[in-house]
């Protein structure tokens, strides 16, 4: 049957529903509302009322809104910046393209996020701000973080690009820091293919933020309305064939630019391709505000789901983590650890299960250089030992539990012992 071509996926647009695809292509056909400016306020209104923060501002991508952050600081050139390995070349990026100096910290592995005794060991006298990253929706040890922070002096920025709705002892992530940044590209809590947004209280660095954000403009008509395509072709045509030829389609829009890739090449090398920074074009915004409404009910989804697969993998050869961590967690995606991991991965692809693999390297994607992004190998190994071992199972929207149920059938029935 065609559903049973449509892969069971982790990414590739996941987060889009039916309505979701009708406005996209509705907003296809109305380009006069594309630059307009009213979605861009009322999505920016919107995420100051959810989070209770006196200023956000949106961006093309949550790259844009960290570089945005950091150039409103006000640092020095060669100022360090801590951040966690296990992590995107998405935030090491802004940190280089600002002229500072990444600084690697360790990962723990009970809940893939940043470990507050290896951060108390890597900072210097140059360091000055520390970016604390929520890992697949699991806030981060905030009480020791934010200790550490005062204590030595130190700016922090939350990195809630996977964590949107997600809270820590009942207070949402994103107002921890001076300030934080969100992503809404394809894969994320809630998606308009590309997008971000900052938050912060700081009425100086709310100000500094504002003039960047008007300073670097829109992006180009073009790819604008290059993201506009991506959930009609992924959801009408490339899904539905995959198994036969839509993952070559894939391909191929992306090599003829009808279709943008999630991480350009020149990223992969620690360099900044040209629509970065810019701010969120207003058809975008349209989609994200769509989403934003849903998030409840995005949230609500992922927690059922990861409740089903704690409950059906616990006591299997899958190591899960504490469960204790699940309060206010959100579970972008469900992780898992298994030293075999990639060989699994594989294996589930081919069975059309395209499980995930946030991440296979420190430093992700895996063919991103790791001395362009300043990372030294053998400086976090948890981090590159958890690049080896984790893979993470889909939570979205899209995803039933039947489908669930296939994913754990399958991992029980192949697991390498």
């Amino acid at each position: 049957s065609l559903f049973s071509l449509r892969p069971i996926s982790i990414s590739l647009s996941p987060n889009t529903e039916k309505d979701d695809v009708l406005l996209a292509l509705k907003m296809r056909l109305q380009p006069w509302r594309w630059f307009k400016e009213k979605e861009i306020k009322l999505l920016e209104e919107e995420f100051k009322k959810y989070l209770g923060t006196d200023y956000a501002f949106s961006f093309n991508s949550g790259r844009s809104a960290l570089l945005a952050i950091l150039d409103g600081l006000g640092l020095q050139k060669g100022d360090e910046v801590l951040l966690q390995a296990f992590t995107c070349n998405a935030v090491p990026n802004p940190v280089i393209w600002a002229s500072l100096k990444p600084v690697y910290v360790d990962c723990r592995e009970d809940d893939f996020n940043i470990d507050p005794v290896d951060l108390e060991k890597k900072i210097t006298s140059r360091s000055k701000v520390v970016i604390v990253q929520h890992t697949f929706g699991l806030p981060a040890d905030m009480d020791r973080v934010t200790e550490i922070c005062n204590r030595r002096n130190l700016i922090l920025i939350e990195d809630c690009a996977h964590a949107l709705g997600a809270r820590y002892k009942g207070k949402l992530v994103g107002t921890f820091g001076k300030a934080a940044f969100f992503s809404f590209s394809r894969d994320k809590v809630i998606s308009s293919v590309y997008g971000g947004m900052v938050a912060t209280n700081d009425p100086v660095l709310a100000q500094n933020i504002q003039t960047f954000q008007q300073a670097v403009g829109y992006p180009s008509l073009f790819w604008t309305f290059q993201q506009l395509l991506h959930p009609i072709l992924m959801n009408w045509l490339i899904l539905p064939t995959y198994r036969i030829f839509g993952k070559y389609l894939l391909i191929l829009f992306q090599l003829l630019h009808i279709l943008s890739k999630a991480v350009h090449w020149r990223e992969k090398r620690g360099k900044k391709p040209g629509y970065f920074p810019k701010r969120l074009p207003n058809a975008l915004a349209i989609l994200a505000l769509h989403q934003f409404k849903k998030l409840e009910k995005f949230n609500a989804h992922r927690k059922e789901i990861a409740a089903l697969y704690t409950e059906r993998l616990l006591n299997t050869k899958y190591k899960i983590l504490d469960t204790t961590y699940q309060e206010g967690n959100i579970f972008l995606r469900f992780p898992i650890i298994h030293p075999d991991a990639h060989k699994i991965i594989k294996k589930a692809w081919r069975k059309n299960l395209l499980i995930g693999d946030w991440y296979t390297s420190p430093v992700a994607p895996e063919d991103t250089r790791l001395d362009a992004v300043g990372y030294v190998q053998g400086s976090c190994p948890t981090a590159e030992k958890l690049s080896q071992e984790t893979l993470n199972l889909p939570t979205h929207i899209r995803l039933s539990k039947e489908e669930a149920q296939q994913i754990i059938n399958f991992l029980k029935d192949n697991f390498i012992p």
